[in-house]
C-alpha cells in the first residue's frame, strides 16, 4: 500500500509520467496504469482521505476475482509469438490483443509479457541515454578526499566532496562536507537545489546508506529521511542499480571532471577550515561551468541557461527542515522514549510500535501512516511531555495497568516494597509517569531475590531514597545487609580554636 500511495503522489502532486513513476518505484508501467485504473474504478481521488487505512485501501483496490476455468484461459503459443515478432511492425501489445480476442478470459498484458520474456530469456542491451531538460540530477561523492588541518591541534581531517550533475546540460555543483552521513547528505542536496535555483523531476543517487536503506535490484528501500526531502521538494528518487555504473554515467563523468579540474588544482594548497575549502571550490567550480565544451558549442553554463534553467521547477516556499526517523514502542504508561525523554501518545496505542519523526524542534509519532501525536522536542532526559487528550478519560488508567495493581503486586514481596512503590506513584504529577520505575524495581526481585529486595526497600524508606537507581545501587553493593548508620551524629563544640565567631566580622 505504501507504493500505491507513492504512485498517486508522484502522479497527481509531482506530475510525472507513467514511465518516470515506474522507474522511481521500481515497478512496470503496466502496473502503474493498473494502479491508476483501479483507483479511478474505486472512486478514489488524491489526496486520499486521512481516515482510509491500508487494509481498507487494499480491499477497495483489489476485490476478490472469480476463478476462470483453465480451458477458457489457455497458454499462448510462444514459438508462434516469437515468429510473429520477427515481422515488421508487430509488437507484443498487438499479439496480446489478438490473443484476448481469441480468448476473452485469457491472461492480462503484464502476465503475457512477463512469461514471454521468461520463455525467451533476457538480452543485455546497452541503451544510449538521452536526457530531457530539467529531468534528472545525478548525485554522488568523489573518491578523493581533501585534508583539512585544525589550526589549534594540528589534526588532519579528511573532507568528503559531494558532486551533482544535471543530465541535459552537465551543469555541475560541488562542495565539501565532513562526512557522507545522512545530515551532510541531505544538507548538500538542499544547498545544491539552492545553487540551481530550482528543482529537477528526478534525483539519481548511488546506493550509499544515506540514500538507500536496503539495496535491491527491483525494489530498493529509500531512507525515510531522504524520502522526506523528496516529498518536500516534489522530486522522485530513482537509485542507480548496484554495480551498474551506466545507470549514473553522468555522475561518474562529473566526479571525474571535478577531481581533474578542481581537486587536482587544489592538491598543493593547505586548508584550515571547511569554509575556506568550499570558497576555493566555488571559484574553480565557476571556471569549470564556464569552460567551453570540446565537441559541442557553448559551455555548461550556457547550456544550463538555455536548457535546464527554464525547465526546472521552482523551489518550495518553505526551506527544508532536516528530520530523522526512528521506531519506538509505546510503553504501558502510553509514552515513547526518544533520546531519554518520554512523549505521550494516545493510550489506545499501548504496546504498539510507532514511527517517530524527529526535527530540531518537534517530535511527531505515526501509526499506520497516520500522525497520532506531536510534541515540542525536549532535551531534558528522564522527564515527560504529556498531553491531557492522550490520557484515559478523567485520568483513568489503562484497563489492565493501574497504581493499585502495581501496589498489590509489590505487597507479594513485602510491605516495604509496597511502600516504595506507593511513594514513587504519589510523588508524580500523573501516576503513569512512575510505571516504568515501578516495573524496574519489581524486576529487581527476579535478579536479586525478593528477600534482598524487601530489605533494600526498608533501607531506602529509612534514607528517603525511593528510586530505581538507589535500590539498584543498594542491591549491587549488598548494602541491604549492613545496619543503618546512626542518625544522631556528635555536635560540634560551641568554642574551638579554629572557630572565629560572629565578633570577628564586626
Amino acid at each position: 500500500m505504501r507504493k500505491i500511495r507513492e504512485v498517486l503522489r508522484l502522479k497527481f502532486e509531482a506530475g510525472l509520467s507513467a514511465r518516470q513513476i515506474a522507474a522511481s518505484v521500481q515497478v512496470g508501467r503496466a502496473t502503474i496504469g493498473d494502479y491508476l485504473s483501479r483507483c479511478k474504478a474505486a472512486g478514489l481521488s488524491w489526496p486520499l482521505p486521512s481516515s482510509l487505512s491500508d487494509a481498507e485501501l487494499e480491499r477497495r483496490l483489489f476485490p476478490a476475482l472469480p476463478t476462470v476455468p483453465s480451458e477458457q484461459r489457455p497458454l499462448p503459443d510462444w514459438p508462434a509469438i516469437q515468429a510473429e515478432l520477427r515481422r515488421p511492425g508487430v509488437t507484443l501489445a498487438l499479439l496480446w490483443q489478438e490473443y484476448r480476442l481469441a480468448h476473452p478470459q485469457g491472461y492480462q498484458y503484464s502476465w503475457f509479457c512477463d512469461h514471454y520474456r521468461a520463455w525467451q530469456g533476457r538480452l543485455d542491451v546497452v541503451m544510449r541515454q538521452e536526457h530531457r531538460a530539467g529531468e534528472k540530477l545525478f548525485v554522488d561523492y568523489a573518491g578523493q578526499t581533501v585534508p583539512v588541518i585544525d589550526r589549534h591541534s594540528g589534526e588532519i581531517r579528511q573532507a568528503q566532496v559531494f558532486v551533482a550533475v544535471l543530465g541535459a546540460s552537465s551543469y555541475t555543483f560541488a562542495e565539501a562536507t565532513w562526512s557522507q552521513q545522512l545530515p551532510d547528505w541531505l544538507s548538500s542536496h538542499a544547498r545544491c537545489f539552492a545553487f540551481l535555483d530550482g528543482v529537477t523531476e528526478i534525483v539519481v543517487p548511488d546506493n550509499l546508506r544515506s540514500a538507500v536503506s536496503k539495496a535491491h535490484r527491483y525494489e530498493p528501500d529509500i531512507n525515510p529521511s531522504y524520502r522526506d526531502l523528496a516529498e518536500h521538494y516534489g522530486v522522485a528518487v530513482v537509485p542507480a542499480r548496484a554495480r551498474k555504473p551506466r545507470d549514473k554515467a553522468k555522475a561518474e563523468v562529473g566526479v571525474q571532471v571535478v577531481e581533474r579540474w578542481i581537486l587536482a588544482a587544489l592538491r598543493n594548497r593547505q586548508f584550515f577550515s571547511l569554509d575556506e575549502l568550499n570558497r576555493a571550490i566555488a571559484v574553480l567550480l565557476e571556471r569549470l561551468n564556464a569552460r567551453p565544451f570540446k565537441k559541442l558549442p557553448g559551455s555548461r553554463q550556457s547550456a544550463f541557461d538555455t536548457l535546464d534553467r527554464p525547465a526546472l521547477r521552482p523551489l518550495p516556499e518553505q526551506p527544508y527542515v532536516y528530520a530523522e526517523w526512528k521506531k519506538a514502542r509505546a510503553h504501558i504508561d502510553y509514552h515513547v522514549e526518544v533520546d531519554g525523554h518520554y512523549y505521550s501518545v494516545p493510550y489506545q496505542l499501548v504496546k504498539k510500535q510507532l514511527e517517530v519523526r524527529l526535527t530540531a524542534r518537534t517530535v511527531e509519532c505515526f501509526h499506520a501512516n497516520q500522525r497520532v501525536a506531536s510534541h515540542l522536542r525536549s532535551m531534558h532526559k528522564g522527564r515527560h511531555s504529556t498531553l491531557t487528550e492522550h490520557m484515559p478519560k478523567s485520568h483513568r488508567e489503562h484497563a489492565e495497568w493501574t497504581p493499585q495493581r502495581l501496589i498489590h503486586w509489590a505487597e507479594k514481596t513485602g510491605p516495604n516494597t509496597a511502600g516504595v512503590i506507593q511513594d514513587i506513584l504519589e510523588r508524580r504529577v500523573h501516576p503513569q509517569h512512575g510505571y516504568r520505575a515501578c516495573l524496574g524495581i519489581l524486576r529487581l526481585g527476579k535478579n536479586y531475590g525478593e528477600e534482598r529486595l524487601e530489605a533494600a526497600c526498608q533501607r531506602a524508606l529509612s534514607l528517603g531514597a525511593c528510586s530505581y537507581k538507589s535500590l539498584e545501587s543498594i542491591l549491587r553493593q549488598g548494602l541491604e545487609r549492613l545496619p543503618l548508620a546512626q542518625a544522631n551524629l556528635p555536635l560540634l563544640p560551641d568554642e574551638h580554636a579554629n572557630l572565629r565567631g560572629p565578633g570577628y566580622y564586626h
